[in-house]
């Protein structure tokens, strides 16, 4: 008798991944409204694949894939080992994990408890290794700057780096720094940056009816500057910021400030450019050398006197140009700490300097400005030492 039962299912077949583009997608704090409006606004059939990298809490299950999927026909997938990109799916990081592509397929590695990871900078630079040309790296809100050296090896690579603007972003530090390296293709919001991903432009917004300038060339460039930086260079001194400005002019040799306009809207690096050119670095070590000398032999002193035992004084330096305002502060007090007079009152440790700065200017996190160092009376001072 023949057996009637129905034949045993085909074993599934592994679908090859896509040799589409691939678009990576960083976000952290604040990053889970830009991915809903950005994936509102794309359709199902792009024929793209969109990897999301965000930072994640070990502690938490990650709902992500729910959310998003309220905002997408495309299917969200939690990545698992070696698993291939297809087109049209978008597809999560899970927690503690980190992941790279390679050969097009989502590789995950355990993430070091307490280790400090940059999971977007790693997922955009091998992207940029692994498909080149067809990579698209994409930064969200997010505070610190994650992300903003992977976007330097996409463009590199030939791919597209987009971003969203620092007014629509709930955190602007990841943003601004994706900006502030000059490879930012398109700054604009969610919603219109997948505008951008399928080939249209971004929809006309309501124009902001406050001038930033009565010339409507000037006015464009500062409204590049806040859009791009999250600077309003409109609140600074006219006549200084307009020379700053004409100097890029002329050394671009553009005919007029409107012709330079239609540059900058094309050209991020130029627009970065005029934007480290406008944060002038008006400083030096030991700059003021009387307000220092009282600093360092009355003030801190004090301080340092009033300070519970074992307990770290901390001074946050604001506005510190390209890091010669903080430097000098650090010396100071560590000065200070070996030629105040012999306390009343002993000490069975001496704290520790820890000082904080803060710029505009991102040269200051690299510890100054090129070939900036101490000299003369400053040069002396930063060598003596606590042998004296």
């Amino acid at each position: 008798m023949p057996d009637s039962s129905p034949p045993d299912p085909a074993p599934d077949v592994p679908q090859p991944p896509t040799d589409g583009r691939i678009v990576g997608i960083g976000a952290s704090a604040g990053g889970l409204e830009a991915l809903e409006q950005l994936f509102d606004a794309l359709p199902p059939t792009t024929g793209m694949a969109f990897v999301v990298v965000q930072h994640l809490s070990p502690d938490f299950r990650s709902l992500m894939d729910e959310l998003i999927a309220r905002h997408s026909e495309m299917p969200v997938v939690v990545v698992e080992n070696n698993m291939p990109v297809l087109a049209d799916h978008i597809y999560l990081m899970p927690p503690r994990k980190q992941m790279i592509i390679r050969d097009r397929h989502l590789v995950l590695t355990d993430k070091e408890p307490q280790a400090f990871t940059l999971p977007i900078d790693t997922f955009f630079r091998s992207l940029a290794q692994d498909v080149g040309e067809q990579a698209v790296a994409v930064v969200l809100s997010g505070s610190g700057s994650d992300g903003s050296r992977g976007v330097v090896e996409v463009k590199r690579a030939g791919g597209l780096v987009l971003a969203e603007t620092a007014a629509s972003a709930k955190f602007d530090s990841m943003p601004l720094s994706a900006a502030a390296t000059g490879v930012v293709d398109h700054c604009h919001p969610p919603a219109d940056l997948a505008r951008v991903l399928c080939g249209l432009e971004p929809r006309e917004v309501a124009p902001d009816t406050a001038l930033l300038s009565d010339d409507p060339a000037m006015d464009a460039v500062l409204r590049l500057l806040r859009d791009h930086f999250g600077i309003d260079f409109s609140l600074y001194k006219t006549t200084t910021v307009g020379r700053r400005i004409q100097r890029r002019v002329d050394l671009l040799r553009v005919q007029s400030l409107a012709s330079y306009v239609d540059q900058v809207k094309t050209d991020p690096e130029e627009l970065n450019s005029l934007y480290q050119d406008l944060l002038i670095g008006v400083t030096q070590f030991f700059r003021d050398p009387e307000a220092f000398e009282r600093l360092a032999q009355e003030v801190i002193p004090e301080l340092i006197e009033k300070l519970p035992r074992d307990e770290e004084l901390r001074v946050w330096v604001a506005g510190c140009a390209t890091g010669e305002e903080a430097s000098p502060r650090a010396i100071a007090r560590s000065a200070s700490r070996c030629w105040r007079p012999t306390s009343t009152r002993a000490r069975s440790s001496t704290p520790a300097p820890a000082c904080t700065a803060t710029s505009s200017s991102s040269s200051s996190r690299r510890g100054g400005s090129p070939g900036s160092s101490p000299s003369g009376r400053a040069a002396t001072r930063s060598r003596r030492t606590c042998a004296s």
